[in-house]
Formats: structure tokens, C-alpha cells, sequence
């Protein structure tokens, strides 16, 4: 029985499925620029159909770990400092001037709000840094200059993502959940019982929850701006140069101010569909279940004119237990 051929030279025989991505991965790279109608004719070979698979395509084929070497370097020195600068002043206080006396509380919670902002996004623009550092590292060959760049930067961004990803919020836990939300929810709590013992007590009580919700709607929307305005100054840029130098490894983190000015529009319109419907609220529930006998006939007898079919389905719906019984 003659001896079964080398392993080796056999598997040398065949073509190895990582030779052929090779192949098509250079030959994309050769006719993306020169031959438009090839380099779609590869991208279907490869199963891309739109934008998103094309970007696929591209950052999968690019060889090397960095698009400018020469200027990663500096780029990296760039961005660590914006973030050392962002995390000096980016939450500094605020200037507000249009409330009184309230300047100072306004300006204290608009400073809360920018100061979240400005910590959530430096953080996670340090952790991608740090992540994508060490990804590119990773797939860079050994012989590689690029490698002992990357190592040496995912290294210093290992020893300050601790400084950067502090607490996002301007006081302590501790501090806000043991004493302003207990405080807060004690006044919410006697605010609401107040408010069910009468009619205009009810109307004050939507009239100032709407006016609140405008008022913090306020506060957000100023923030967001501040914040937005800060780190425009001190990173947008350098990020994108940063990004741009590795390149092919999509787009920078987007700080959450444009997020947070939405949710304070949304905020800001909902007293205008609120406050109408709490009042009407208000008057119905006082209007259907006030007491019969001092009621005049003629508004009792116009009552039953405006109501002739949903009028004992109002009274059992908003009267108490007692008279439901």
C-alpha cells in the first residue's frame, strides 16, 4: 500500500479560502478609484448590495492598521489634550441673569445638566479610543511601526480612562437620592394632597405642575446648548482628526446635547395638551359629583339636556365609594 503524500504539499495544492479573500480584497483596492464598474462587479462577488455593505467592504480590504501613520502621533496627542481641557472647563458654572433671585438655583441646575453631558461624552470618547487602539494593535503585523505606535498610545489611555470616566453627575448619589428626591417626593406628595380638596385647588395644581415642567424643559434645553457649545470648542475637532488619521473605522461618538435639547422641546410642548385636559379634568370630576340637592333645577335640568345618555356613567365613574355603593 504505497504511503499517503505529505500533508503539507497537499494542503500547498489547494487554494486556501484566505488567499482568495486576499485576492479580491487587493483587487478591490486596485479598481475602487480607477474602475467603478469592476469594483461593483468584486463587491457583488463578495455579497455587498448597498452603502452600508460597500463601507463594510472597504474598512474590511484597507491593509493597514493606520490611515496616516506619520501624523498619529500627533493627532493622539491632540485629542488627550481636548479631553484634559474639556474635562478642566466643560462643566464649569453657568451665567444666568433672568430670574431674580432664582439666578443662582437656575444656574446650579443648568450646570448639573452640562456638567452630565460634557462627563458622558468624554467618557465614552476615551473608551472608544482606548478600544480602538487596541483593536487596530491587534490586527497590525509585528514588523509593523504602526503596532509599537498604537501599543504605546492604547497604553496611556488605559492609565486615564479612570480619570475620565468619573461620575457623571455634579453631586453624589448618596447626596441625590437620599436627600433632594426624598425632599422633592415629600412635596409632590403633600402638593397632590392639597390639590384633591377642591376645585381651584386642583386648577393651581395643574397650572403649576405645567408651569414646572416648563421651567425644567428651561433648564435642559440651556444646558444641552452649553454643553453642545463647550465641547464644539475644545474636542469635535480633534476627534474627527483623530478619526480621520486611523481612518476607515466610521464615525466619531456623538455627544448626547442634541438628544437632550429634544427631549426638553418635547418637555416644553407637553403643558399645552396637559394643562387643558387637567382643568377639564378638574371641572368635570367637581361638576358630576357635587351634591344634588344644592344644585338649582334649572341647572340640574340642563344638565340633563347637555348629558342625556352619559351622565349616570359620569357619576358612577368620578363619585366616591360611598355614594357608588
Amino acid at each position: 500500500m504505497p504511503d499517503d503524500p505529505n500533508p503539507v504539499e497537499a494542503s500547498s495544492d489547494k487554494s486556501l479560502l484566505l488567499d482568495e479573500l486576499d485576492e479580491k480584497f487587493a483587487a478591490f483596492q486596485v479598481f475602487r478609484k480607477s474602475d467603478s464598474a469592476a469594483a461593483d462587479a468584486l463587491l457583488g462577488n463578495l455579497g455587498a448590495q448597498d452603502d452600508v455593505d460597500k463601507d463594510i467592504v472597504l474598512e474590511l480590504s484597507s491593509a493597514h492598521p493606520l490611515g496616516h501613520p506619520e501624523r498619529f502621533e500627533h493627532a493622539h496627542s491632540l485629542a488627550v489634550r481636548a479631553l484634559e481641557v474639556l474635562d478642566r472647563n466643560g462643566a464649569r458654572s453657568v451665567e444666568v441673569t433672568r430670574f431674580g433671585p432664582l439666578n443662582p438655583l437656575i444656574a446650579f441646575l443648568v450646570q448639573q445638566v452640562a456638567h452630565f453631558i460634557v462627563r458622558t461624552y468624554q467618557a465614552t470618547v476615551a473608551d472608544q479610543m482606548y478600544h480602538l487602539y487596541a483593536r487596530r494593535e491587534a490586527n497590525a503585523s509585528r514588523e509593523d511601526p504602526a503596532r509599537r505606535m498604537l501599543m504605546r498610545a492604547r497604553m496611556e489611555m488605559e492609565r486615564l480612562l479612570p480619570g475620565f470616566k468619573r461620575n457623571a453627575l455634579g453631586v453624589s448619589a448618596f447626596v441625590l437620592g437620599g436627600a433632594v428626591l426624598s425632599t422633592l417626593l415629600r412635596w409632590v406628595q403633600v402638593a397632590l394632597t392639597a390639590a384633591l380638596t377642591g376645585l381651584w385647588s386642583k386648577i393651581v395644581a395643574t397650572v403649576v405642575v405645567g408651569l414646572l415642567i416648563v421651567g425644567l424643559a428651561w433648564v435642559i434645553l440651556r444646558g444641552a446648548a452649553v454643553a453642545r457649545r463647550r465641547i464644539q470648542l475644545t474636542l469635535d475637532g480633534p476627534v474627527h482628526a483623530l478619526w480621520q488619521t486611523i481612518g476607515r473605522c466610521g464615525e466619531p461618538p456623538v455627544d448626547p446635547s442634541r438628544t437632550f435639547a429634544l427631549i426638553a422641546v418635547i418637555l416644553a410642548l407637553l403643558p399645552w395638551l396637559l394643562i387643558p385636559i387637567g382643568l377639564l379634568l378638574s371641572w368635570l370630576s367637581e361638576w358630576l359629583t357635587e351634591d344634588e340637592s344644592a344644585i338649582p333645577e334649572a341647572l340640574r335640568l340642563s344638565r340633563l339636556a347637555l348629558f342625556p345618555v352619559a351622565l349616570p356613567g359620569f357619576r358612577r365613574l368620578f363619585a366616591p365609594r360611598d355614594r357608588r355603593s
